[in-house]
C-alpha cells in the first residue's frame, strides 16, 4: 500500500506536511510493513463507533482514538482494539481513556 492509500485510507489530504508526519510515524513502528493492512482494517472496523486510527500530533506514533458515546460501546471498541492487537501481534499503549499508540509489531 502506498503512503498516498494511507492517507487517504485515513481521511487525510495528501500534502507534504501529512506526508511528513505518516513517515515519521511509519519510521518508529517497528514492522510497519507487516502491520499497515492491519490497521487500515482497524480503522474501518472503529468507525461505525465514531472511533479511528490516525496519526498522532504530539508522538510520532498512529494513534487510536475510542469516541464511543455510550458506557457499552465504549467497553467494546476498547475490546475490539484489544482483541485486534492480540490477533496481530501488534504493541499497543493506552495513554488515556480514550487513545491507543501503536507501537509496532511484537515479534514472537
Amino acid at each position: 500500500m502506498t503512503n498516498d492509500a494511507i492517507l487517504t485510507q485515513l481521511g487525510y489530504s495528501v500534502n507534504a506536511g501529512a506526508m511528513a508526519q505518516l513517515n515519521y510515524a511509519i519510521s518508529n513502528t517497528p514492522g510497519f510493513e507487516s502491520i499497515s493492512k492491519h490497521i487500515i482494517n482497524l480503522h474501518l472496523h472503529l468507525k461505525p463507533y465514531l472511533s479511528f486510527v490516525a496519526l498522532s500530533s504530539t508522538k510520532p506514533f498512529f494513534k487510536v482514538k475510542n469516541m464511543a458515546a455510550q458506557e457499552d460501546s465504549i467497553e467494546e471498541v476498547d475490546g475490539i482494539i484489544l482483541k485486534w492487537a492480540e490477533k496481530f501481534k501488534i504493541g499497543v499503549e493506552k495513554v488515556n481513556p480514550k487513545t491507543y499508540y501503536i507501537v509496532g509489531f511484537e515479534k514472537v
